[in-house]
């Protein structure tokens, strides 16, 4: 007799229209400008100052009349960044000016240190000789030639990176509204589970899919949080759900998401939400589930990984990391997609595409990246995740994709 499943089977792509259809970014918060590198900006934010503020030398030199040209002339003074000078250059003198500080008032251009000369003359003010034509405004920044007063630096959706952070120091921002990285927590089941440190006992195996889960929320931008390994009744499962559900925006679990008597995830699932599929058409990662439940904090995105853990970790790029971005405001979530061609031959799925583990590199001379497989693809054997930066999808269909034939390769490392 076969046992069937009550869940239809979705395309990969239906599963995930799906889950960002469900996944939707949280109100924004303010942070302080040390605590937002790698967030998603949530407004538009614009510059209360030109900047520069005043004309300003771009290198040491002399503050001079362009008009004056080449000749001997007074020193009269010297000023340095960070203060105004208290003269002003009249024609037929010239002052010292250190790069990034304001131009003194009746110069309009900076001759450059290594164009001119000092002529010390004794007892005398020193006479600076120039020996370089400049004409109005050289070697001088304007006001706001590099950002005008209320113009947008950065726009809502961007990320957070060192240059932005720069640009929001650069316009007095401080507290800077983000959306929250969402919150994601990682519960293993199985009775066989024990801590990776535990000595094994008789059927049991160490739990490596909590570890990699929680280190991949914290590359993708996620907060992770531990739930622990949960035994194979109703009662602890259901009372580590309802903890990941009150603690977390995400909650993903890891196994018991099959069709045996003990995989009880999915109907409990059933039972605190909706269940939005429960078995998508791929290779590996077939019974990958996701569901949503309201409660009191909000609205809960919840995933039953397959407990194998390539399939765990291969269905947390396809399907978690898209949500986690589209939560955490990107714009655009889904994975980065490039093409590459195929080192070797590989065998393609008759009845289901597949995420081929492979490892991205660049070929200079073809121009293009060249993908090479990890090796033999088992589910369960995570050294074929080991160097991995990349899955390819391999589409479905009998026989072989021949060795260069061009392929679409999903980013999941550093190429």
């Amino acid at each position: 007799m076969t046992t069937g499943s009550p869940y239809s089977m979705l395309s990969v792509e239906d599963a995930f229209n799906v889950t960002l259809t469900q996944a939707r970014p949280p109100a924004p918060v303010h942070r302080p400008l040390s605590e937002v590198r790698g967030a998603i900006l949530a407004a538009d934010i614009a510059a209360q100052e030109p900047l520069p503020p005043f004309p300003a030398s771009t290198m040491d030199g002399y503050a001079v009349v362009a008009a004056d040209g080449p000749g001997d002339y007074p020193l009269i003074g010297e000023v340095s960044a960070g203060a105004l000078a208290g003269f002003t250059v009249q024609p037929g003198a010239v002052a010292y000016i250190t790069t990034g500080a304001p131009l003194p008032d009746g110069a309009d251009a900076v001759v450059m240190i290594e164009e001119t000369e000092r002529l010390d003359g004794g007892g005398d003010a020193p006479r600076i000789r120039i020996g370089q034509q400049v004409n109005p405004g050289v070697n001088v920044r304007p006001v706001g030639v590099d950002v005008e007063a209320g113009q947008t630096v950065l726009a809502a959706g961007e990320r957070l990176d060192p240059a932005e952070i720069g640009l929001l120091a650069t316009a007095g921002i401080v507290d800077v509204p983000i959306f929250p990285r969402p919150k994601v927590a990682v519960l293993s089941t199985g009775d066989e589970l024990v801590e990776p440190g535990e000595p094994l006992g008789p059927g049991q195996i160490r739990d490596s899919n909590r570890a990699m889960l929680l280190a991949a929320i914290r590359a993708a931008g996620g907060e992770p949080v531990d739930l622990g390994i949960s035994g194979d009744t109703q009662e602890a499962l259901e009372a580590r759900v309802r903890q990941g559900l009150e603690q977390a925006d995400i909650l993903l679990t890891s196994g018991g998401v099959s069709m045996g008597d003990l995989d009880l995830v999915k109907p409990l699932l059933e039972h605190a939400g909706t269940v939005h599929y429960g078995r998508v058409r791929m290779k590996p990662g077939k019974p990958v589930t996701f569901a949503t439940a309201d409660v009191e904090q909000g609205r809960r995105l919840v995933f039953g990984l397959p407990g194998n853990p390539v399939s765990s970790l291969v269905t947390f790029y396809l399907f978690v990391v898209p949500a986690l971005r589209k939560m955490a405001g990107w714009p655009d979530p889904r994975l980065r997609q490039v093409q590459a061609r195929l080192a070797q031959p590989l065998p393609l799925d008759a009845y289901r595409p597949e995420y081929h583990r492979a490892t991205l590199s660049w070929d200079a001379e073809q121009a293009c990246f060249i993908a090479a497989s990890t090796g033999i693809q088992a589910s369960s054997r995570l050294l074929s995740m080991r160097t991995a930066n990349a899955l390819l999808a391999l589409p479905q269909r009998e026989g072989t994709m021949a060795a260069g034939e061009p392929v679409a390769a999903l980013l999941i490392g550093d190429l």
